[in-house]
């Protein structure tokens, strides 16, 4: 893949954060859904790549776009995988919460997992704690290993986890053991992200979440040099059925960032909706302008580029448009 691709497809995430921020507070995630949806497969017309959606909105009779296994791209280039999530954090935008972003992978064909839709347990940490944890140890041993590994003292280890009812055991375990605990409302590729972003002060990223986020978040922790480990968790015989008619034979098998996003080359690009732990969200500075806030990387140069960009809003045609009205 060629390096200017990155470029590329930041500017398919920083459109769809524009059309889906339009909607922040206003209480309806499904219209901003539908606008970062619509932005970002218009936008990808422009893109030199034939991509095959991987993971996106759902399959063909779920989704009108961005389904998986929909063509996007203009048809010239090489052939790639693409996993979107036009806006994650659907509930973020419309509450005005924090860390909604427009998100994209890509990687050469056949590289990417096809992450069926239900959860995944995960495990994401920084350069540091790479390759020196395990998924399936207990909570409480993975803690006083990467205490020890990171030398430093429990009580100073910073453990990042979705605030939901199904990881109160977790929640529990980590307070018991006495570490810090940062709650995520939301936003589960930001979160497992955070552990190989110093400025965030996070160590590690545990629970569950999205299996197609997993998939997302381990493109970005290749670019990092971090490490997700994860495990699919169907729940009945029509999420197994599911993972088998996505190609996953063992659908509990112990997931290694080889296995969801190969061993070749990655990009990853988002760019922030609403404010979160490492990306501004979308701001309206009048005049008819906005500025975003993105990241871009590659797996291959390890190049990491926080982009700023100043948008005048009247020559976006593809928006739509609350901010005219």
């Amino acid at each position: 893949m060629e390096r200017e691709l990155a470029m590329e497809i930041v500017r398919v995430t920083e459109l769809a954060a524009l059309s889906a921020a339009q909607w922040m507070g206003r209480g309806n995630k499904n219209e901003a859904d539908g606008a970062a949806t619509t932005a970002m497969r218009a936008m990808f017309d422009s893109v030199s790549v034939q991509g095959t959606v991987v993971i996106g909105e759902g399959e063909m009779d779920e989704a009108p776009m961005l389904y998986i296994g929909e063509k996007v791209g203009n048809g010239q280039g090489p052939e790639v995988d693409i996993a979107v999530d036009p806006l994650e954090g659907t509930e973020s935008v419309a509450k005005g919460l924090n860390n909604a972003l427009a998100v994209i992978a890509m990687a050469n064909k056949g590289c990417l997992l096809h992450a069926p839709d239900m959860y995944m347990d995960k495990l994401a940490v920084g350069p540091l704690l790479a390759g020196k944890l395990h998924l399936d140890d207990p909570l409480e041993t993975t803690l006083l290993k990467a205490a020890q590994y990171l030398d430093k003292p429990l009580s100073n280890l910073t453990v990042m986890i979705l605030d939901r009812e199904r990881h109160q055991d977790k929640i529990q375990t980590l307070r018991r053991v006495g570490v810090r605990i940062k709650l995520l409302s939301d936003g589960d590729v930001a979160g497992a992200m955070a552990p190989c972003l110093s400025e965030s002060g996070i160590d590690l990223y545990v629970g569950s979440g999205g299996a197609p986020e997993g998939v997302l978040a381990a493109a970005a922790l290749r670019c990092l040099d971090g490490e997700l480990q994860g495990r699919l968790m169907p729940s009945n015989e029509e999420e197994l059925e599911r993972c088998r008619r996505m190609g996953i034979g063992d659908p509990f098998k112990l997931l290694s960032m080889d296995d969801m996003v190969g061993n070749e080359d990655v990009f990853f690009a988002a760019t922030g909706i609403t404010p979160g732990e490492f990306l501004g969200g979308v701001q309206y500075m009048g005049n008819q302008r906005a500025e975003t806030h993105s990241i871009v990387m590659r797996a291959k140069t390890k190049t990491v580029r926080f982009i700023r960009t100043v948008h005048y809003l009247p020559n976006k045609p593809l928006i739509g448009g609350l901010y005219l009205k």
